[in-house]
């Protein structure tokens, strides 16, 4: 370990210490008055992250972990999104979406008609992507022992149909879970191929994590939006930014209050990226009736009831139907 990252452990050695464990010794017959220091907010030393990296998601929120998925595994998961879209597979609960720029009559079965899958946990294959023992074990640092996975997505980026609609508005994803405390919930984000500037990868806002849960809502762009992509109302643009380049099987994690978005793909190519939101099943379901989210509740009962003819679901249960145990035990999620 090199001084710097000895340095560093001790630094982190300190800040987890209980605030009962520090004392203060009065010197040159003065007492001076000190605050404790607080423990680390957003990880756990589970012994994965290295002091560097932890402080580092502490400062920014977020944390890219290079070649963590295999090639065999990406390409498995490519090949069973190809097998949903010819429609060779029914999956059950299952949301298939589609850019809003492609028109219907160019609607064909195969991956041009398709964006994004969302809430793929009746699928075998796909969901194993949730299980693998390599993201859980960073998963834990961020949740704890305890993980459901509770939001599944297979983005598709198409390339831009000239409209500017490929891209995806600034949001933080606490928006859409009506589930606490914020700091137990994190995402991985798998590339599926190399991801860059060109077509379309992540930007994010680093520390806005920090900051608390902002209005979303559709932006007004010109070309229209595609479904569910609510944006943040009033962020500061001049923010410094950062674009998250990959290759895949790389990983990124990250906080749900941490401004990001992506921009416009401009290759011909579609790109590719598998995600899923964890959770610490000690986490609790909360009332978002009268808050910033509330415009998002009643979009989802609205689908709920369109998709499936029900009209009285609760928010809260449209999320605990889809969560699944993948370490440890379900306790109050």
């Amino acid at each position: 370990m090199s001084r710097a990252a000895d340095r560093l452990r001790m630094v982190i050695d300190h800040l987890d210490r209980s605030a009962a464990s520090i004392r203060s010794s009065p010197t040159s017959g003065q007492t001076f008055s000190h605050s404790s220091p607080h423990k680390l907010r957003y990880s756990f030393d589970t012994g994965v992250l290295t002091p560097e990296q932890r402080l580092f998601y502490e400062e920014n929120g977020f944390l890219l972990i290079r070649n963590l998925v295999s090639k065999a595994d990406i390409n498995a998961f490519r090949k069973e999104f190809e097998r949903i879209c010819r429609q060779e597979v029914n999956v059950p609960g299952l949301v298939v979406m589609r850019d809003v720029a492609i028109a219907r009559s160019e609607f064909v079965p195969d991956q041009r008609a398709v964006s994004k899958l969302q809430d793929f946990q009746e699928n075998p294959e796909l969901f194993r992507y949730c299980a693998l023992p390599q993201i859980l074990k960073y998963v834990e640092c961020f949740t704890g022992p305890n993980i459901m996975a509770m939001h599944t997505m297979l983005i598709n980026k198409p390339p831009d149909a000239g409209k500017r609609t490929s891209r995806h508005p600034m949001h933080q994803d606490l928006h859409y879970f009506p589930f606490r405390p914020t700091d137990r919930i994190v995402c991985a984000w798998t590339a599926m191929e190399r991801v860059n500037r060109q077509n379309g990868c992540l930007v994010v806002l680093p520390g806005t994590h920090k900051g608390t849960l902002k209005e979303h809502d559709y932006p007004d762009w010109e070309g229209g939006v595609n479904k569910m992509y609510h944006g943040v109302r009033d962020y500061d643009p001049d923010h410094p930014r950062v674009y998250v380049e990959m290759e895949k099987g790389d990983t990124v994690f990250f906080h749900p209050l941490l401004i990001h978005g992506s921009g416009m793909n401009q290759t011909q190519g579609f790109r590719k990226a598998i995600s899923c939101h964890y959770a610490s099943s000690d986490c609790y379901y909360i009332d978002v009736r009268g808050t910033t989210q509330e415009n998002i509740e009643n979009e989802v009962k609205e689908l709920a009831e369109k998709k499936y003819g029900i009209n009285d679901v609760a928010f809260k249960d449209t999320w605990a139907f889809r969560g699944r145990l993948v370490q440890g035990e379900r306790t109050t999620l």
